[in-house]
């Protein structure tokens, strides 16, 4: 698997702990992003579309909700681990780029 893009990144950040539905994902994304990160529904289908393709996602339940279908969707055990290897990787960058900014060698 290549690099999480940051939606992707964000919309699994957003499933840790909790299953939600494609609304709610928009929510917690902008909310985690400090509003950085505004996802429009068509991105956010596009990328949960992939993310359970790669099986980092998966459907949790469907609901009826005020007469529309609401999807609900959790992270799966290989997409926490996913997540985890991308934060630890994104960190290890921001580190090496703040050295370099205040004096460093790589």
């Amino acid at each position: 698997m290549s690099s999480a893009t940051e939606p992707a990144f964000f919309v699994l950040t957003a499933l840790v702990g909790a299953s939600r539905h494609g609304y709610g994902i928009v929510e917690e994304v902008a909310r985690l992003s400090g509003g950085r990160t505004r996802l429009k529904v068509g991105t956010l289908y596009g990328v949960l579309d992939r993310l359970v393709k790669e099986g980092l996602v998966e459907l949790d339940r469907e609901e009826v909700w005020q007469g529309r279908l609401r999807r609900y969707f959790t992270l799966t055990d290989d997409g926490r681990r996913y997540l985890a290897a991308e934060a630890a990787r994104m960190a290890e960058n921001a580190r090496l780029a703040v050295g370099l900014l205040q004096g460093g060698t790589a």
